[in-house]
């Protein structure tokens, strides 16, 4: 069944980095918005007169909590015309039409096994709704590993929090990886996020579940690893974009 188009507000944006925003939306026709962690929302957006031009689909960074908000990271896309909108005109208090929850990219239901959340970019923004889920759930899990790429300190996402989270939750391990950086904290990579993963799949290749998010570059990159580390292709889940 189609899910319906509803109102959604606009009630804060925050910068987050120089090119990307915290989006947080209230959705005044109902009480509560269920979706599982994972999942993302349609934006209708007035950028053009076709309907299908004017959808944007994004990630839901946080976590179902029980009311009718939910926060979204965006990065701005120059060239395009839906986040030139969100970042230029959008403003708190504009009402955006928008559907959602929607995709099957979601939170695993066991974790019997070690699971990978690999990602670049915005492409956290799943795993982050995942991570801060289990935490506050007290969900059962072994290793969860989460290798997260960019390429400056100035292009993290979640940094702070997800470090805090590392030491509040035990079998959590956050790998920051920064591509254009000399020197990193310890616990953090310099780099691109394949090294860090090979290395750390090379113990348990056989029941590891990897999960990736982000730039299809790196997702095809990715796959072409797993598939020469030995990994069936029902261990790899993937969302990709751009």
């Amino acid at each position: 069944m189609a899910l319906e188009w509803m109102e959604g507000v606009l009630t804060k944006i925050e910068n987050e980095t120089p090119n990307t925003k915290k989006f947080y939306f209230e959705l005044p026709s109902i009480e509560k918005f269920d979706f599982i962690p994972g999942q993302f929302v349609t934006l209708d957006l007035p950028i053009h007169e076709q309907k299908n031009k004017r959808w944007r689909s994004y990630s839901i960074a946080s976590e179902p909590n029980g009311t009718n908000t939910f926060e979204l990271v965006i990065v701005l896309l120059e060239t395009g015309l839906g986040t030139p909108y969100l970042f230029n005109e959008a403003k708190v208090g504009t009402k955006i039409t928008l559907r959602g929850p929607q995709g099957v990219f979601v939170l695993p239901k066991n974790f019997e096994h070690d699971v990978y959340f690999i990602c670049t970019g915005t492409g956290i923004a799943p795993f982050r709704s995942m991570i801060r889920y289990i935490h506050e759930h007290k969900i059962a899990h072994n290793n969860i590993h989460l290798i997260f790429g960019c390429r400056k300190f100035e292009d993290g996402l979640y940094i702070d929090e997800l470090k805090e989270l590392e030491a509040k939750e035990p079998g959590f391990h956050f790998h920051p990886c920064y591509s254009r950086e000399t020197e990193v904290p310890a616990g953090s990579h310099i780099g691109y996020v394949h090294p860090v993963y090979q290395e750390l799949l090379k113990e348990n290749k056989e029941t590891a579940h990897v999960w990736l998010c982000g730039w299809k570059a790196m997702i095809d990159d990715a796959r072409k690893n797993m598939a020469e580390l030995g990994l069936d292709k029902k261990q790899v889940h993937f969302e990709s974009f751009g």
